[in-house]
Parts: C-alpha cells; sequence; structure tokens
C-alpha cells in the first residue's frame, strides 16, 4: 500500500476515527484504525463492537491495500505533523509515514483478526447538522452519568413524521428538546436508546456539513443500531452504534399542563447572579429562589457558615413562592437554553420547574427546549 494525502485532511479524519477508541480495549487489536486504500481513496476505520467510526476522505493512491495501526498513536503524529503532504507505506511488518523531513516508523498489527464493520440500517431521513448539533447538546445536559442505571445514560429518540424529540433524564431532572426533520417515510414511528455520551461527539463532530442523516432499524431494540452519516472536510463520515437495551421511563407526563405561578428572567443575569450566590453553598445545599413583587431574590448559606443574597428583576405572574434547587443543574439548565430570555413555571414549590426560552419580536422561533428541574429540600 502506498498513497499521498493532504496533512490536515489526513490528520482531520484520523482524530476523528480515533475518538471512538476504547480507552481499556477487551483485546489489544480495537486499538487499531484500520487504514484502506483503494482508486476510490482512503477509509478509515475504528471499531470496538459497540461503536464504529468510518471516514472517507480523498487521496493519490499508489497502490491499493489495508494495514492496522494504533489509532491513538497515529492520531498523535498526525496532529503534530509539519503542514506538508503526508506520504505512507507499509513495508513487511511496519508502517512508513513521511511528512516533510519527519519521518515515523510505526508496527502493523493483524488486520485478519481485527472486526468487519457493521452496516448501515436503511436511511430514516435527514436533518440540518448545525441543528441536530445544538438539540443534542441541550438534550443531553440531563442524561445520567451512572453506569449503574445504563438506561438513563441514554438519549431516547422518538422519531413521528416530520418530527424528532430527544429525552434525557438522570431522575433529579429531565430535558425534551423537538426539532423537525425530513423524514423517508412520512407517517413513520419509530423510537430508540442511544449512548447519551456518543450521540453528543457524533453531532458535535458532524455540525460542519449541511445535514446528517439518521438510519435507524425500526425496532428500536437494544439489539438493533443506529447510524449516522455527514460530509465533512475531506469526505464523507459515518458512525454507527448499538442501542441500549431496557425501557425508558415514561416521563413526558412530568411536564405539567397547568402553572401556577410563572416567572420570566433576564437568562445572562441569573446566570451569573447563581454563579456568585453559590459560591457559599456546598454540593450538598439548595440555592434559595423567592419570587415575589417582581423580584428574584437569591439566598444561598446558613447558620454561622457564609451566606450570600442577591436580587434581579423578574416579571412575575401568579402567586409569589419560594423554592430551591440544586445550584450546578440549575445552571446546566441555563446554560442549555439559548434565548436571552428564560421562562420559570411553577405549579407549587415542592413541585419541579419547568424551564424555557422565550423567542424575542426580532427571533420568533422558538427551539422547541424544555428543562424540568426537581427542587430541593431548604434548610430552615
Amino acid at each position: 500500500m502506498k498513497f499521498r494525502v493532504d496533512r490536515d485532511v489526513l490528520a482531520d479524519a484520523v482524530a476523528w476515527a480515533a475518538r471512538s477508541l476504547p480507552v481499556r480495549p477487551s483485546a489489544p487489536v480495537l486499538a487499531g484504525l484500520l487504514i484502506e486504500a483503494s482508486d476510490a481513496g482512503l477509509v478509515l476505520s475504528t471499531f470496538d463492537y459497540e461503536t464504529s467510526a468510518r471516514a472517507e476522505l480523498t487521496a493519490e493512491v499508489a497502490d491499493e491495500g489495508k494495514v492496522l495501526v494504533s489509532g491513538r498513536l497515529l492520531a498523535d503524529i498526525c496532529r503534530s505533523l509539519p503542514n506538508k503532504p503526508v506520504e505512507l507505506s507499509d513495508e513487511d511488518t511496519r508502517v512508513s509515514l513521511t511528512c516533510g523531513s519527519a519521518r515515523f516508523s510505526l508496527q502493523k498489527m493483524p488486520v485478519a483478526e481485527y472486526p468487519t464493520l457493521p452496516d448501515m440500517p436503511a436511511a430514516t431521513g435527514t436533518v440540518a447538522s448545525d441543528v441536530f448539533a445544538r438539540a443534542v447538546g441541550q438534550a443531553v445536559t440531563a442524561a445520567g452519568r451512572d453506569d449503574m442505571l445504563p438506561v438513563l445514560t441514554g438519549v431516547r429518540i422518538e422519531i413521528e413524521g416530520s418530527g424528532i424529540a430527544l429525552l434525557a433524564t438522570d431522575r433529579f431532572r429531565l430535558s425534551l428538546r423537538e426539532l423537525p426533520w425530513n423524514p423517508r417515510t412520512p407517517d413513520e414511528t419509530v423510537a430508540a436508546l442511544v449512548p447519551a455520551k456518543v450521540l453528543a461527539d457524533t453531532a458535535k463532530s458532524l455540525a460542519s456539513g449541511t445535514e446528517i442523516t439518521i438510519a435507524l432499524s425500526a425496532s428500536g431494540s437494544g439489539d438493533g443500531i443506529i447510524g449516522f452519516e455527514g460530509v465533512a472536510p475531506g469526505g464523507t463520515r459515518r458512525t454507527t452504534t448499538r442501542l441500549l437495551d431496557g425501557e425508558f421511563p415514561k416521563v413526558r407526563s412530568l411536564f405539567p399542563a397547568e402553572h401556577g405561578t410563572i416567572a420570566t428572567v433576564d437568562r445572562e443575569s441569573l446566570i451569573e447572579t447563581v454563579k456568585r450566590v453559590s459560591l457559599v453553598a456546598d454540593r450538598n445545599t439548595a440555592v434559595q429562589l423567592a419570587f415575589s413583587d417582581g423580584v428574584l431574590t437569591l439566598d444561598a448559606g446558613s447558620g454561622d457558615e457564609a451566606q450570600a443574597s442577591e436580587s434581579i428583576e423578574a416579571s412575575i405572574t401568579g402567586e409569589d413562592i419560594t423554592t430551591g434547587f440544586n445550584p450546578s443543574f440549575l445552571l446546566d439548565g441555563l446554560n442549555a437554553i439559548e434565548e436571552p430570555v428564560v421562562e420559570l413555571a411553577f405549579t407549587q414549590a415542592s413541585k419541579p420547574v419547568v424551564m424555557r426560552g422565550i423567542a424575542t419580536e426580532s427571533d420568533t422561533t422558538a427551539n422547541g427546549f424544555r428543562y424540568l428541574l426537581m427542587p430541593r429540600r431548604l434548610l430552615s
């Protein structure tokens, strides 16, 4: 095998494929990155039996072939190369990489032992890349991180007609993001539970293209896979991952139909105030929010400990209310909202708050994101 390729194109594709490599592979060969050269160009692949990544890129191929090398080592090398064309060729048990005056020799790994990448399911539809990346970034905010509860570490993707809903929860908060898309079958209804980290990394890495193709098996079961494909600088990129097994909790009903108190606040002002007040709150202490007479007052700390209090303007309809929240979770929700004004809707102090962004007069397009947060008991 022998080929010549642009340094930036190769480095970007290798970094993208290598990001899916397992930290502790179950077999040494799974730490490898597969390079296939043909008349059509290059294909770089990684696969650990759970998640696969496949990047296609243009190259001047002199000799066709296939080699497997350490993925992370190759990524580190490509990232450090000078800005000159890269030439790569295999020589018996080694792979030679040359870029300008820089030369590297890498040990080959056994290609025959490398697993075959899974095929993509049939395409379900397409969605704008930047919109999907932002939507996923919002949804994963509430995803769980406890591997003892694997179902909660996923994002549930619900596809119904021309709409997609992304849901995630860690039992203390819930995120819901709805967005339009272009289905291949207009009346299709399908759902899948996708690992949140894989979904977030994939959506972000494909955001530079115009659209992402989502390919999902109709069953949506834990035995199936979901695939994402998009165009990036240098060529097409594709990721597949196994779906999580288990029953995602029925959480949509947690969003109340009516609210007793609704407050709207400048989002940036609220974020900065929560940050300052929470400096005196430890990880087990809530920040108190009191809504009354057009003012939101935030308090933290109690007794002999350090205390903080600050007030900001708020537009309030309904009864006065005082409640408290985990400041980190509160900030996560506020930072996920894109609009300049945030609405906080309550039924009562002991019930969750529902947060969403309010579109301005110049931008009337609401992005369909809602964040539900459970309150915490206030210290007397």
